[in-house]
């Protein structure tokens, strides 16, 4: 995003408010990577509100005039994407800066889906949601955030939202039973992909797929699909060209059985071992999760992407990726931007320092609801350890708020909830085992 490739402003202004970012910048690397205490929301708010004021300074500077893009954007870009992460991680997650990281991502999605014409009507559904979401926050944002924002916001969304009505046209083009045939062949390429990228490669688990395609190919009368009246259904074409192509990769992967050039194995190495760090957080996510922690994954990914040349990669003589490592490299990219994405959408409106509370709570939640639906317990003797563990949360409160350091961190109201919500289902259950009791007497 600060690449040297790009260059620095010529106009005396705009250097002074781009050495301003690069100040604000790096205040909130430094406070990305200090893990010793929570991140406070005062903290962030003073970072956003410099930030802002140097878009107001930037705006003043070029109103009138055109300007081509220079490092200075980039910066800029930066610190929009950092503080949006930050926004995320202490709670604030429905308000418009929480939104920019979001965009940039589902930006990144699109352009692949496009670019691949690889994809399913599920992986539009989440997106179209989000949007939907995101354009609700834009569109009510409060005047205390940034007009230049929120205007840059609107426009993202609107981009994504006219990416996506294409996507979608071609999706819905596609006549009974193609919709079932498409879905299930996506899902075997991505389930190929992922065994090609495995440590230790699966022969059989790639022939296994290879069959399923079979399965399919046979499915079809003279080289097309036809439906239940013999008549071949719109967009047969595209579904048959999409098992081909799968043919072709299930081919091509139990070849290599996973085995990349010299040349490009750092870089494989790099994005598989970004793939793993990513699904292992999204494993653990609530107890480990920093969302800041988002924003390395997504440099590293920007760079990779970034990195190619007419959608491909070029080794240090030059000469380009073989089909089959670009492949490989392109499904652990988009398969990372994904993970992120679900990550994003998965942040809690919690604050980071309240979330220890939170999950327990969770937990907790999960706990009663089990017990409930299994039966309820025959005794509320059985229901002491979740009252002692509610009451001993509820005891940290201090004046019906929980306190951490002295501060009040966001997502109290969605703390308070959950507490109460578990406090009602305990309860539900200690009268119906004292029922139940009256009752055997």
């Amino acid at each position: 995003m600060d690449t040297p490739a790009i260059p620095a402003p010529r106009d005396a202004n705009e250097r002074e408010i781009l050495a301003n970012l690069e100040s604000i910048r790096d205040s909130l690397l430094l406070l990305k990577q200090d893990r010793t205490k929570y991140i406070r929301s005062q903290d962030v708010l003073q970072l956003y509100d410099q930030t802002v004021e140097q878009v107001r300074k930037l705006r003043e500077v070029r109103e009138g005039r055109q300007a081509s893009e220079n490092r200075l954007d980039r910066v800029l870009e930066s610190c929009f994407q950092l503080l949006s992460l930050f926004f995320m991680t202490i709670g604030r997650t429905s308000e418009a800066p929480a939104a920019y990281a979001l965009t940039s991502t589902i930006r990144r999605l699109l352009d692949h889906l496009t670019e691949a014409n690889l994809f399913s009507a599920k992986d539009l559904e989440s997106l179209t949601h989000t949007l939907e979401r995101l354009s609700v926050i834009v569109n009510n944002t409060e005047d205390g955030h940034s007009p230049y924002l929120t205007e840059l916001l609107g426009h993202r969304v609107e981009l994504c939202n006219t990416l996506i009505k294409k996507l979608q046209e071609k999706v819905q083009k596609l006549e009974a039973p193609l919709p079932a045939i498409h879905e299930k062949l996506i899902s075997i390429l991505r389930s190929m992909s992922l065994a090609n990228t495995k440590p230790r490669f699966s022969t059989t688990e790639v022939q296994k797929y290879k069959i399923q395609l079979k399965e399919i190919d046979e499915q079809r009368v003279d080289g097309h699909f036809v439906n239940d009246e013999g008549k071949v259904p719109a967009g047969d074409e595209e579904v048959s060209e999409l098992l081909d192509s799968c043919l072709i990769w299930a081919d091509a992967v139990l070849e290599r059985k996973g085995v990349i050039a010299d040349e490009f194995k750092p870089m494989y190495d790099t994005l598989v071992g970004i793939r793993n760090d990513l699904e292992k957080l999204s494993l653990t996510q609530a107890w480990s999760l920093r969302e800041t922690d988002l924003y390395d994954f997504q440099r590293q990914l920007d760079k990779f992407d970034e990195a190619r040349v007419d959608g491909n990669w070029y080794d240090e003589e030059g000469k380009p990726a073989e089909l089959y490592v670009q492949r490989t490299f392109l499904y652990l990219i988009r398969r990372s931007y994904g993970l992120v994405y679900s990550l994003m959408i998965s942040s809690e409106p919690v604050s980071e320092a309240l979330l220890p509370i939170y999950n327990q709570l969770l937990t907790l939640k999960r706990c009663l609801v089990e017990v409930k639906e299994s039966g309820g317990v025959s005794s509320p003797r059985e229901l002491y350890p979740y009252s002692m563990k509610l009451n001993s949360i509820d005891n940290m409160r201090v004046d019906g708020k929980f306190l951490v350091g002295g501060d009040i961190p966001e997502g109290q109201g969605n703390v308070n909830e959950l507490l109460a919500e578990c406090f009602d289902l305990n309860y539900e259950l200690r009268i119906d085992a004292e029922d139940k009791a009256g009752d055997s007497a």
